[in-house]
């Protein structure tokens, strides 16, 4: 089978040639369809809590268009062979890091986020490089650890999305509750209650239901829309870049651990799409591209990006791992980020409504984090590493105050997220601790 595009026509289970595109329009809409949410979400919880205004919140969602695009074409078509996988994936701003960026930004502003994330890519594009030497470090034990506190650490997010934002002068009020439930309750039935594209896209169908309610309950404003152009470009530097290293820190772990969640997608990929497992050289391409993109986006704005499970689950279950698909799927937000207008509409979308979405994708990161623990015993010494990494990751930063008598760094890089302080000690737990019977032979 050849990886490249020719331009014969092929079938969608290839990867390369051009099939009908009365196939690829749909398929590739499907992938749209799924990775939307993921895209926008995390532009939009960042930027109410670094406080932006109507017209830098839409610069932040075109950009994270604009950026998934990128990603992902370079993923599907490397740059001098070293970045990018070739593989069939759609690339693009991640909820993963989500805990540390609002972190960040709350503590600091957009610009130090986007500085911490260029040292972060650096980090991505080293541990790419040197992929064979550090991925013993990383078993799923670990990896499941720190995905499963990545989930724990967005419930109150949630939560606070869903009484109305925590900035919000009605914050608690029925009335977000009301719209945040009906989201939720829209959301679960579609993903249980239904099947095909409804199902796939049950987050979207949720949201536009909630979006509806809050609508005619009168929680929806279309001013910023109204003065948002039809064209326009993202000047570079528009946030600033600032460096603080206890921020970039931070970011360089969660790179890390975001690196190790690539590998574990790519090869879902590979297994499910194409019935192998990815090549070293896919993989440490992969890793790099991730690093580049994110570089690339922190000068104009563009959040972290990382590879979606969730349209690697639609791989593996259609198979459909033509490029083409894909690369359409990739130009449609490629379009829509050059149109304010599209990205405008995308912020007025309610805190509630978000929230009573997101919960179940926060549910659906802690319960991948449990499976990939449970693939490995839970022998005495496992559970020791898994339960006290999580104990001090969750239990410091849930404690106000705790790190007080420390320097403002130590209290910025362990403090701030649980998902450093858990990283750090399923990384050292697993290391030292020493191996059972089975483990050693």
């Amino acid at each position: 089978m050849k990886d490249h595009v020719t331009k014969e026509p092929r079938s969608i289970f290839e990867l390369g040639g051009v099939p009908p595109m009365k196939q690829v329009v749909p398929l590739g809409l499907q992938h749209v369809v799924a990775a939307i949410v993921g895209v926008v979400t995390p532009a939009l919880l960042v930027s109410n809590t670094v406080g932006l205004s109507g017209p830098d919140k839409t610069i932040l969602v075109q950009v994270s268009l604009l950026i998934t695009a990128i990603a992902t074409l370079i993923q599907l078509y490397p740059l001098g062979r070293r970045i990018g996988s070739g593989l069939p994936v759609i690339m693009g701003i991640s909820f993963a890091y989500v805990p540390t960026l609002l972190a960040i930004g709350g503590k600091f502003d957009l610009a130090t986020i986007l500085g911490a994330q260029i040292v972060g890519g650096c980090v991505a594009i080293l541990f790419g490089i040197f992929l064979k030497q550090l991925r013993r470090f990383f078993p799923p034990l670990v990896t499941g650890t720190v995905i499963f506190t990545i989930g724990l650490s967005l419930y109150p997010t949630a939560v606070k999305y869903m009484a109305g934002g925590a900035a919000s002068p009605t914050f608690g009020d029925p009335k977000n509750w009301l719209v945040a439930i009906i989201t939720f309750a829209a959301v679960i039935f579609f993903n249980y209650f239904t099947k095909g594209v409804s199902k796939l896209a049950s987050i979207l169908l949720g949201m536009i239901i909630g979006y509806v309610v809050a609508l005619m309950m009168g929680m929806v404003s279309f001013e910023a829309v109204g003065t948002a152009g039809w064209f326009q470009l993202v000047a570079p530097l528009h946030f600033g870049l600032k460096f603080n290293i206890s921020a970039c820190i931070s970011m360089a772990i969660m790179y890390i651990v975001n690196s190790v969640q690539t590998i574990g997608d790519l090869s879902s990929t590979t297994l499910g799409g194409l019935d192998r497992l990815p090549s070293d050289k896919e993989l440490s391409g992969g890793i790099v591209a991730q690093g580049a993109a994110s570089i690339l986006g922190a000068f104009f704005g563009g959040l972290p990006t990382a590879s979606y499970s969730q349209n690697v689950g639609i791989v593996t279950v259609n198979r459909v791992v033509n490029k083409i698909v894909f690369a359409f799927a990739a130009g449609v937000m490629l379009v829509a980020g050059f149109i304010p207008k599209f990205a405008s509409a995308l912020t007025t979308i309610p805190q509630s409504v978000i929230g009573g979405a997101t919960i179940s994708v926060f549910a659906t990161i802690t319960m991948t984090g449990i499976r990939m623990i449970t693939s490995e015993k839970l022998t005495q010494r496992n559970v020791a590493v898994v339960g006290l990494a999580v104990a001090l990751g969750v239990g410091v930063t849930s404690v106000s105050g705790s790190l007080g008598g420390f320097p403002e760094w130590v209290t910025t890089v362990f403090g701030s997220s649980s998902v450093v302080i858990a990283t750090l000690m399923a990384i050292l737990l697993n290391t030292i601790l020493p191996k059972d019977k089975e483990q050693t032979k």
